[in-house]
């Protein structure tokens, strides 16, 4: 098991090792631009019970623009896990029993420094995830919202006293903080999925241990020196990256160890229904944001410009990849060749491929290079079937894993891309009749997390909200996020929501206190 240093000679030792020079002279540094990442912020090792820890070994994480390296990260197994979750635990009954109003400002103060940090931190998203800078800086704002809401939530877990059926007996309910949980997070947001899970979680008095995306550890560690920083204490927030041959192993000890008491995922279906059946064994507390695979539909009383623009808004935030992001079209005979006219139009006119450090970027690269065989396995296979490009359809000239934004017309539910969840810069259009016929394509799908349709006609706008199978619904709107609102899906989505005041909930346990002979 890797060593835990001490925690001032660990921030040197960071200091020494943790930034990568400025880029050289040459085609790579062109296309990156002049940047570095920030030295004050970028951690290597793993955090454990406030510690850095260094690890035997490390991997590698890249810049997915240029395929170069940023730098290799502790690659932590599942003796670093194990230790993580003693970590957490020893530090649970403090927190737990820490006044309401003093985890809210501790939260308070790691929001404001994130604040006061956005720059930094957006830099590392973009470094390591590829999204356009501007995306970035605002996840970084919306990552702290979560910090700065669940803060204030804190104060606001009320229990309850029910009136007794014995004139001797008074009913108390208690809300207590379940335990340590586990916190498994994707790459596509790397800042926004943890502080979302994290801050409800601390809120309600519980610990953590972070398990990120081995695309995106840095983001993660990066919030862990500002927890620090920020008060949080030693044990509270615990971060193991991992690479991918070391997920399963870490993975593993996170849903089995008994003193694991709630797991909390966001990632694909496949990975969820695995950890589901790990958590089983010990019967832990799960809310899991799984794949989704949202429908746009476009009736013909919808207004085609807003639609256009909402489209887009849906459809290339992130080049495509979140899980919130429209997979399939469907729009009305009578306005579907406008809405495809247009749609082209704005998509040539105002998406920009190129690095994340340039100002003029729209559109990132995707993550990787299995991520750009999956678009093009999807269009070959649409076109294959007769379907059309009408703008995009190929790699971008940037090489690498830059896609041109792409518009397909003349799609059917019998094509891949309306089946699987692309999770690329693709959106294909099938034209429809009836709003019986929509309904039908758009609930056809195991998964429901969110669904999106433009329409002017009030009955209709009502009918077809209640009859989407899906957790969040978007009515004249491409984008639902916001840290007010609850965030979750039905069917093969997941289970339990995220943000709003229900987030909480779910790093809670109910007790009932019967106090008698009175």
């Amino acid at each position: 098991m890797a060593s835990l240093l001490p925690r001032r000679a660990a921030a040197a030792a960071a200091r020494r090792l943790l930034l990568r020079p400025s880029p050289p002279p040459g085609a790579a540094a062109a296309r990156r631009g002049s940047w570095a990442l920030p030295a004050a912020l970028v951690r290597r090792g793993g955090l454990v019970g406030g510690r850095w820890v260094e690890t035997p070994a490390a991997f590698p994480v890249l810049d997915p623009a240029s395929g170069e390296e940023l730098g290799r990260v502790a690659d932590c197994g599942a003796a670093e896990a194990r230790a993580a979750v003693r970590a957490a635990h020893e530090a649970g009954a403090a927190w737990g029993r820490l006044p309401a109003k003093e985890r809210s400002v501790r939260l308070r103060r790691w929001y404001e420094l994130m604040v006061e940090n956005k720059e930094e931190l957006a830099a590392i998203v973009t470094a390591e995830n590829g999204k356009p800078l501007k995306e970035a800086q605002g996840e970084i704002l919306y990552s702290a919202s979560f910090l700065e809401w669940f803060a204030e939530e804190a104060r606001r877990v009320y229990g309850d006293v029910i009136p007794a059926s014995a004139k001797d007996r008074r009913i108390l309910v208690l809300k207590q903080p379940v335990g340590v949980a586990a916190i498994i997070t994707p790459w596509n947001f790397p800042s926004a999925m943890i502080t979302r899970k994290v801050g409800a979680a601390l809120a309600a008095g519980c610990t953590v241990v972070v398990k990120p995306a081995e695309d995106t550890p840095l983001s993660a560690l990066a919030l862990g020196e500002l927890a620090n920083q920020a008060g949080i204490p030693a044990g509270v927030y615990n971060v193991v990256p991992c690479s991918r041959q070391q997920t399963p192993a870490v993975g593993e000890v996170l849903c089995t160890d008994p003193l694991v008491a709630k797991i909390s995922f966001t990632g694909s279906t496949a990975t969820g229904k695995i950890l589901l059946k790990h958590a089983a064994g010990t019967v832990k507390r799960v809310s899991m944001e799984l794949g989704g695979h949202a429908p746009f539909i476009v009736f013909d009383s919808a207004n085609v410009d807003r639609a256009v623009a909402g489209a887009l808004a849906s459809k290339y935030r992130n080049s495509g990849q979140t899980c919130v992001c429209t997979n399939r079209f469907l729009v009305q005979k009578g306005i579907h060749d406008k809405f495809v006219e247009k749609f082209a139009k704005a998509i040539e006119r105002e998406l920009h491929v190129g690095s994340g450090f340039d100002a003029k970027t729209t559109q990132g690269p995707l993550i990787n290079e299995k991520a750009v065989e999956k678009v093009e396995r999807h269009i070959n296979d649409a076109v294959s079937q007769g379907a059309s490009v009408v703008t995009g359809g190929k790699r971008h000239s940037l090489g690498k894993n830059f896609f041109e934004p792409t518009l397909l017309s003349n799609v059917t539910t019998k094509m891949l891309c309306t089946q699987e969840e692309t999770f690329g810069p693709l959106a294909p259009v099938i034209k429809f009749e009836t709003e019986a016929e929509a309904i039908a394509i758009a609930n056809a799908a195991d998964v429901g997390l969110a669904g999106y349709f433009y329409s002017q006609d009030p009955a209709q706008i009502w009918r077809v909200a209640e009859q989407l199978e899906v957790g969040m619904v978007g009515v004249n709107e491409g984008i639902v996020s916001s840290v007010e609102s609850p965030f979750g899906g039905v069917k093969q989505s997941g289970l339990g929501r995220e943000g709003s005041k229900y987030g909480i909930d779910e790093y809670l346990e109910i007790k009932y206190v019967c106090f008698g002979g009175l």
